[in-house]
């Protein structure tokens, strides 16, 4: 493994942000098992007797939020910078030029989590229904102190990369630094125009597109704009090509991004499943029957299934047939992975429809857990399609954004899809009420109704659809719209080079 030129020379760096982020996860893990431990740590228990429950105090309660947040600021910057940091140790030409590797990296990192998700849903949950809460918490707190240790452990191996000043701060700059220098005129034939760089920057002018924040890179005067060793004296009126190269790559993804929000209401619709899985026979033989709550599971696995068969089977197969190595592109893959999710979430609507028919029929129109005659088998097309979905859009926006940034930008490119998501749990809970309110009448139930054999999710899933319908095409023109991507235009030139 290569590491770092800066490393080589003995330059100080900073320590990778994921050792700092396992220890804080790891932290609000460790105080979860004392609220079940420690009697007073949590409210008694109720009397069922005279079904009397205590409330919690405040300490309690701030005991428990203190440890919650911990945990998910925990879980999220290790989420965000473990995949950057990944990416960091690939070698720079890898990095730059060989997209196989690239992709086959993002996959197989992408396989492992879904991985660890698989034994968190089985053994975790099997260990804190049957053997206690208290012990269910500190098995995580263990496989988390596991991996700090082997964090560290390897800690001389890996490749750091030199900090760089606040990034966001940065590109808060180029924008005022922009505003302030409008006044400026461009033209592009001119090459009397001096353009402030950092020192080794290999970029020499900026990019054509979004052309008014070159203004915030031209020095007007180099006697009043720069100082001796040739920083700007002042930043936020002028800022580095490098700099204005950061916000424009953040500003071109944006469109694309917002598609894959998305994908995000499709996947968040987590309630409704369990809800649709509970009224179905969901035996296997004529003893086992699998948990309403657990078919959740499939989407991981077919997520899994997917990348073992695209990297082991479909791309061999295809080179194969081809007679040269097939790849396909992140663009390509975050499209057919919006494909799929428009037809996952048809199929969950016309399966719906199925289902709620058949509820009405049998009389189960006031009994929402009424098990009806129908195999809950029949929700496996959607899991699965949901999960490819998944597993290919989300494979490819990681993909994606660490290509199609500057590799200072890493963090912020790994952290945009899980950005995504949230913004798409939201959405879906604006969506979700709003269609509440307007499909509830005066004694009649909404489409979304807790009681899902007098509501409509078919319809509702039906509107899902033609959002994700018209989302593809958006995608399709934003896609278009972008050009291509790094390395994109090398591949299309020897092609045409005889």
């Amino acid at each position: 493994m290569e590491k770092n030129s800066s490393t080589e020379k003995g330059e100080m760096v900073e320590e990778p942000l994921l050792l700092h982020n396992s220890e804080t996860q790891k932290g609000g893990l460790r105080t979860l098992p004392f609220i079940l431990v420690i009697p007073q740590a949590r409210p008694p228990p109720c009397v069922d007797s005279n079904n009397i429950c205590r409330s919690a105090e405040m300490f309690q309660l701030f005991f428990l939020c203190f440890s919650l947040g911990i945990v998910a600021i925990g879980a999220g910057t290790i989420k965000s910078s473990s995949l950057a940091f990944g990416s960091d140790q690939l070698k720079q030409e890898v990095y730059q030029g060989n997209a196989r590797a690239m992709e086959r990296y993002f996959s197989w990192y992408y396989a492992l989590y879904a991985l660890s998700l698989v034994v968190a849903l089985t053994c975790l949950v099997y260990i804190q229904v049957n053997m206690g809460w208290a012990l269910g918490f500190g098995a995580p707190v263990l496989l988390m102190l596991f991996a700090t240790v082997l964090i560290y452990l390897g800690t001389p191996f890996y490749v750091k990369l030199k900090p760089k000043s606040s990034l966001i701060t940065g590109l808060f700059q180029v924008v005022v630094a922009a505003y302030r220098n409008r006044c400026l005129r461009l033209s592009s034939e001119s090459a009397d125009i001096l353009y402030h760089r950092n020192k080794g920057s290999t970029i020499v002018r900026p990019s054509e597109k979004l052309r008014f924040l070159n203004k915030a890179c031209i020095v007007q005067d180099p006697q009043l704009d720069l100082s001796p060793d040739g920083e700007a004296t002042d930043p936020w009126r002028l800022c580095t090509v490098d700099q204005v190269e950061e916000l424009k790559a953040l500003l071109k993804v944006v469109p694309i991004w917002l598609t894959g929000v998305v994908l995000a209401i499709n996947i968040s619709q987590s309630s409704f499943p369990v809800l649709q899985a509970k009224t179905m026979d969901r035996h296997i033989g004529s003893t086992f029957e699998i948990p309403a709550g657990s078919f959740g599971i499939f989407i991981v696995i077919s997520g899994i299934l997917w990348i073992v068969l695209y990297d082991c089977l479909i791309l061999p197969v295809a080179s194969k047939l081809t007679g040269k190595p097939v790849h396909f592109s992140t663009k390509q893959r975050m499209g057919f992975g919006l494909v799929l999710s428009f037809l996952s979430v048809l199929v969950v609507a016309v399966v719906e429809g199925v289902r709620r028919s058949i509820a009405i029929k049998q009389g189960h129109s006031d009994d929402p857990e009424g098990v009806i005659p129908m195999s809950a088998a029949w929700l496996l097309p959607q899991n699965c399609l949901t999960g490819f979905a998944e597993a290919l859009n989300a494979i490819g926006q990681n993909e994606f954004y660490i290509s199609e940034f500057p590799r200072s930008m890493s963090s912020i490119a790994a952290s945009l899809i899980g950005f995504g998501m949230g913004v798409g749990n939201l959405l879906a809970s604006f969506l979700m009420n709003t269609i509440n309110d307007l499909t509830k009448g005066e004694g009649q139930e909404s489409w979304i109704s807790s009681n899902i054999n007098k509501g409509h999710y078919d319809c509702y899933y039906m509107v899902l659809a033609g959002f994700s319908l018209v989302n593809m095409l958006c995608y399709i023109v934003c896609s278009r719209a972008y050009g291509p991507c790094k390395g994109e235009e090398e591949e299309v030139m020897e092609e045409e080079d005889p």
